[in-house]
């Protein structure tokens, strides 16, 4: 990477650092901390969600989705539109004015109303850990992308210095921060791609003809995807949008409920088909790039020499000029900071308030926002050292999402809208419901169709739940 670029690159890491250093100054409670003092408004709420959903380790995906199936990788995102504005609808009018009575900080304090302490622990586990999994895989994303584009970076190094920016600046800041940065990181990523990442690709492949001659029928298809794929996605994606702490930490952030629901419809419009369609066809260009032998002089020569993933960047590296090219990574940088600084933000509040707070006695005032940002600090550096363990973005990030969706979907729904829950059977099926997809994932069992570990560990929930259920009613009358 030129000079100019790197330095456009250095100075837009450096001004992230400062909003942070910024905001860590303002913040003086827990509650600007990690709810961002719920004054916040429906554009700042809206760019923010989708910047977090999307964000650069989708983005990364998509392409990869792009490079692999052509347009049709695009269905993955109109799941989260059908999420975005499903949860418009059913969840936010209920939760909000739970949040606004008992004044929430976590996604399961709502398990603590319902079902008590034990339940409220065990949510907060199995979100924490789900959220630090979702870290690392935004900075694997960004350790991928750095490693692409700057030619003497190696990918360890990429990784530890995408992973000590990103956990630095979300400790200093805290929610308020990532919120009005992802406002400003989510319009620049949307503008690099519109003027920058896509024209410049396009004329750079020849144009319309040459890219269509390029490639087999199917990759401009929407059925390019068998129904497996696309309920996989469906199940794993639209569920995430009832149990997601980040999502949930933006709705008590909200200042009213009408703004919390305007921020969803625009969150959704947002995911499908904008972003949608930009990160596929990016990554469908990629493909093409490699069909005309334009990173030979990379070692690429053919499939079998790339990661899927990695096509995005080894394009934008290869067509962007001196200049663009430092605008452009700098605008994939800031969504993957975007995605990985809500989910710290998420596994260190449900750490400090649904873990620890619930077993010790914890300070208040100034001294409790230090133990935040200590805590945050600690998860950050855990996300950073499991993103070794994995290299596949889409995949650990799927993976995460499944964990949540599998123990947490059930319960809440049980929680927010049947009469009565029950505590004893909401803890059995989020226990067993995670457990179930995350043992199908590790024993790698070929499953029924190709579908999805979570599919059996969702129904396993809500078996476990009912069966529970019902016996507990039926033992009570016989007392």
């Amino acid at each position: 990477m030129h000079w100019i670029d790197l330095s456009i690159f250095v100075l837009y890491m450096l001004a992230m650092l400062g909003v942070g250093y910024y905001f860590m100054r303002r913040n003086t409670s827990t509650e600007d901390y990690f709810v961002g003092g719920r004054k916040m408004g429906s554009w700042h709420i809206g760019l923010s969600v989708v910047a977090t959903d999307v964000g650069g380790g989708f983005s990364i995906g998509l392409g990869g989705l792009g490079f692999m199936l052509g347009i049709a990788g695009s269905w993955m995102l109109f799941t989260g539109l059908i999420g975005a504005w499903l949860s418009a609808v059913v969840l936010i009018p209920r939760v909000f004015r739970l949040s606004a009575k008992h004044k929430f900080f976590t996604f399961p304090e709502i398990f603590r109303h319902f079902y008590g302490k034990e339940v409220a622990i065990l949510a907060g586990i199995i979100s924490a850990i789900g959220y630090m999994g979702f870290t690392s895989s935004q900075i694997l994303a960004g350790a991928k992308l750095a490693s692409a584009s700057f030619v003497s970076l190696n990918f360890d190094t990429a990784l530890l210095i995408m992973g000590i920016i990103t956990v630095a600046y979300t400790v200093m800041g805290g929610l308020k921060a990532v919120i009005y940065t992802d406002t400003i990181q989510w319009l620049l990523l949307i503008s690099g791609l519109i003027l920058i990442g896509i024209p410049l690709s396009y004329f750079a492949l020849g144009g319309y003809q040459s890219i269509v001659d390029s490639l087999p029928d199917r990759f401009f298809s929407m059925t390019n995807v068998s129904w497996q794929t696309i309920v996989n996605w469906a199940v794993t994606i639209i569920p995430i949008w009832f149990v997601g702490m980040t999502l949930y930490q933006r709705i008590y952030a909200s200042n009213s409920e009408r703004q919390a629901r305007k921020a969803w419809f625009i969150a959704g419009i947002f995911e499908w088909p904008l972003m949608a369609f930009m990160g596929v066809l990016l990554g469908l260009f990629s493909r093409v790039a490699l069909q005309e032998g334009m990173f030979e002089y990379l070692g690429f020569n053919s499939l079998s020499d790339i990661d899927p993933e990695m096509g995005l960047p080894l394009l934008l590296r290869t067509i962007l000029p001196v200049g663009l090219m430092g605008l452009m990574m700098s605008a994939y940088f800031s969504a993957i900071m975007s995605t990985a600084d809500s989910c710290l933000m998420a596994s260190s509040g449900n750490m400090l308030t649904d873990i620890v707070g619930r077993l010790v006695k914890l300070p208040t005032g100034k001294t409790m926002l230090h133990i935040s940002q200590l805590l945050t600090l600690v998860i950050g550096a855990m996300a950073l050292l499991l993103a070794t363990t994995m290299q596949n973005v889409l995949e650990l990030m799927l993976y995460s999402y499944a964990f949540m969706v599998s123990g947490l979907f059930v319960p809440v729904i049980a929680a927010l809208y049947t009469r009565h829950p029950d505590k004893v059977a909401a803890f059995a099926a989020m226990l067993l419901g995670g457990t179930t997809t995350i043992t199908l994932i590790i024993s790698e069992w070929k499953l029924p169709f190709g579908l999805d570990a979570n599919i059996f560990g969702i129904t396993t929930s809500a078996v476990v739940y009912l069966l529970m259920r019902w016996i507990r009613r039926v033992a009570f009358r016989f007392r």
